[in-house]
């Protein structure tokens, strides 16, 4: 069973991550646009297990090609960091994949891009997202804890509280304490 096993911080820059990424060797792999496609039953039944079917696309910033990719995330586990199954699919067509996955009874329940920034240090990838309505964040998805608190440390990231919450939930929550429709949320809607 793949496992996804990352801490996500909020910061209120990426800039002291950026240079301090580039002080201890970092391989930079590029700037996306992301859109993601959350779909559930129609009577919520994944959210309500705490599990996720994602539809992503990625438009890359300054050059290369896109990406589709069908992800599924099981319920968070008990962890000192954020610990779900993953299983995900690269697939060549979001379009019909929407198609597919609504004629097997998934509907589409909610959208949300972000601007993701990621790099390799040692055995973890750290990702630097800018979220819509909520901020800078930055996740560290590595093989196990000790590498991630290695990892989060020599970025001087120690001592900032973990977030266990996904995107979603934070979103979901932002808005409905703002009184906002969380049904879609871009950059252009902000």
């Amino acid at each position: 069973m793949p496992l996804e096993i990352e801490a996500k911080l909020q910061v209120d820059s990426h800039e002291a991550v950026r240079r301090s990424l580039g002080e201890r060797g970092a391989v930079a792999l590029g700037r996306v646009l992301e859109t993601n496609r959350i779909l559930d039953r129609a009577d919520g039944k994944l959210r309500a297990a705490g599990a996720a079917l994602r539809v992503r696309t990625t438009e890359p910033v300054n050059d290369g090609s896109g990406s589709t990719t069908l992800t599924f995330k099981g319920p968070i586990q008990q962890s000192g960091l954020k610990r779900r199954q993953e299983i995900e699919v690269q697939v060549s067509d979001a379009r019909s994949i929407l198609d597919l996955l609504g004629a097997l009874g998934f509907v589409e329940v909610m959208v949300y891009c972000k601007c993701r920034e990621s790099y390799r240090l040692e055995r973890c990838r750290v990702e630097l997202d800018e979220v819509p309505l909520l901020g800078d964040f930055v996740e560290i998805e590595g093989p196990d804890e000790r590498s991630i608190a290695g990892v989060r440390d020599r970025l001087g990231l120690g001592d900032l509280a973990h977030i266990a919450e996904s995107y979603i939930g934070l979103l979901v929550a932002h808005c409905e304490r703002t009184g906002r429709n969380w049904r879609r949320i871009d950059f252009e809607n902000e």
